[in-house]
């Protein structure tokens, strides 16, 4: 690896994992990164000179930007930051807010100054930011003004967290109009870290991923160029926040590496996000499987003849879904896997290649591989924990669950897949969502799936409940779909026989969940990803007590 271009400060690389415990990464001499990279500058300030800087690039309900305009922005973002607050190459500065055009520019501004994004989610409190600030020993902070009361409780409980400037009320704005919107990128190297974004929290205790410059741009030119194949004529909209890596890519960088156009909503609801693809007549569309089955629940109030690509991420999407979407749109559903650790997909499908069902193929530039317990692998058509490796990878922020997401120089993801002898991979289970029941496997996903089937069902998460007869049995905590709800108990238990009854048509009898929870709405992270590790918690709590009482 080159040698890098050492920042002033020095906090992230000493952070880095040590080197052994890094994954395998494989296929960069692909791409031709240059030692000296800049991923803010490679991918803005190649569109201006380009001579593209008066072509529309982001939209918003208020704001309409160009290439050039966005550039002038970004770039007095970066002078405010190193003239005023003093950033130096290397330090990490917190970004809260909700996807805005002002936000995006933040983020450019930030990397061209050579300093590192800590972008965390809009929903989070004060006191889950403070944790952050603390592991990554942040600063500064850029935000909403919206969210300055939490941003003012997170300075309060943090004590590296000093210096608070918030945008939507003129603060960051003021300062911005004394620059002149030219600014030199700070020279960085390929293997800095420019982003730490934290996981989402779906296992419980979110951790802080490492990513490089050479990271960015690496999944410019994978799904985005691979499969994604955006063209500049499109319209992107979708509903991951931009803190979220899934969001940044598939609204922000993607658009720009393709000389693209980008929506972004403060409130990517389901119905704000079908009345935004018909007034801007957006072609492409990133959400997760959720909104979907909204968006199909009223189809034919929208009008979506615009879009051309739709891609489901963020958990995994039901054939059921898929088949529905299709049939109503006309459109195959682009699924995809990706983690945070991973910075973005890495198996998916486009077009012809699709297959319903399966999440799909590695993408290029990545390898995949199905492993036993043992880290050996498994014969075709197994189930086993789903291994990856390629140009990005997994670099915790001074975290010792690094040991255990690597293994061998391969990137263990926590999910069962297995693979089919064409080479396509078929999600199984988050590999904790495994349920064991009187010495059966059954996996969670596969029974939510038969559950949606159900037009009672609006939303569904299946764990595994405590069983002294059978270590565990089924239980599926259930969203019912509207108008559905049952009036009196003779009614719920109706219900309730006929759901196990639809499982058992479905899928092999033995997989129906023999217990059923009705509830208004699901654990879920500021992502929209369902928190199956609480309802698991809540079940363990429940046996705890059941054996307390007896």
């Amino acid at each position: 690896m080159a040698t890098p271009i050492t920042p002033r400060d020095t906090f992230a690389r000493d952070m880095l994992p040590p080197r052994k415990l890094w994954p395998d990464f494989i296929n960069l001499d692909a791409y031709h990164y240059p030692d000296s990279l800049n991923c803010a500058s490679a991918l803005l300030d190649a569109v201006i000179d380009e001579g593209l800087g008066d072509q529309d690039f982001i939209y918003s309900e208020t704001t309409s930007w160009s290439y050039l305009e966005f550039q002038q922005q970004a770039n007095r973002i970066a002078a405010v930051l190193v003239e005023d607050y003093q950033l130096i190459p290397g330090e990490r500065v917190l970004l809260d807010s909700p996807n805005s055009p002002l936000m995006a520019a933040c983020w450019f501004g930030i990397v061209k100054a050579g300093g590192i994004v800590v972008a965390t989610m809009p929903m989070l409190k004060g006191k889950e930011m403070a944790v952050i600030c603390d592991k990554a020993e942040v600063r500064l902070a850029l935000g909403d003004e919206k969210l300055r009361d939490e941003l003012e409780v997170a300075m309060e409980l943090s004590a590296p967290l000093t210096h608070l400037l918030c945008y939507g009320k003129g603060e960051l704005e003021h300062l911005m109009k004394q620059k002149s919107g030219h600014f030199e990128a700070v020279a960085t190297a390929a293997d800095d870290v420019c982003l730490i974004a934290f996981t989402s929290g779906t296992t419980g205790v979110p951790k802080g991923t490492m990513h490089f410059h050479r990271d960015v741009m690496s999944i410019c030119n994978s799904f985005c160029k691979e499969v994604l194949r955006p063209r500049p004529e499109d319209i992107f909209i979708g509903s991951p926040p931009l803190a979220f890596t899934f969001g940044l890519g598939a609204l922000l960088l993607f658009p720009m590496a393709s000389r693209a156009k980008t929506v972004l909503l403060e409130k990517p609801t389901p119905d704000n996000l079908a009345a935004a693809i018909e007034t801007y007549g957006a072609t492409t569309l990133l959400t997760a499987p959720t909104a979907y089955r909204h968006i199909l629940a009223h189809f034919d109030d929208y009008k979506l003849g615009s879009l051309q690509k739709c891609v489901s991420a963020g958990e995994p999407l039901p054939k059921a879904t898929f088949d529905a979407w299709h049939e109503a749109s006309g459109i195959k559903l682009i699924d995809g896997i990706g983690a945070t650790e991973m910075l973005h997909i890495f198996i998916s499908a486009c077009g012809d290649e699709i297959r319903p069902g399966s999440t799909g193929k590695p993408i290029p530039g990545f390898e995949a591989k199905i492993i036993d317990e043992n880290g050996q692998e498994v014969e075709v058509g197994e189930v086993g924990r789903l291994a990856v490796r390629g140009p990005t990878g997994c670099r915790y922020l001074g975290d010792d669950r690094q040991a255990k997401y690597v293994l061998d120089g391969w990137n263990i993801t926590g999910d069962a897949y297995r693979m089919d002898e064409d080479g396509y991979y078929w999600f199984q289970s988050r590999a904790d969502d495994m349920i064991i029941s009187s010495g059966y496997n059954i996996a969670g996903p596969e029974v939510e799936n038969a559950l949606l089937l159900h037009p009672a069902v609006e939303e569904v998460a299946v764990v595994a409940k405590p069983d002294e007869e059978r270590g565990s049995i089924v239980k599926a905590y259930i969203v019912l779909a509207d108008g559905s709800r049952p009036g009196d108990d003779e009614q719920l238990a109706e219900l309730i026989t006929a759901l196990q009854t639809h499982v058992k048509s479905t899928i092999a009898p033995y997989k129906y969940p023999r217990a059923i929870d009705f509830v208004e709405s699901l654990p879920k992270t500021a992502t929209g990803k369902i928190q199956r590790f609480a309802l698991r918690q809540l079940e363990s709590e429940r046996a705890g007590a059941g054996k307390l009482s007896n």
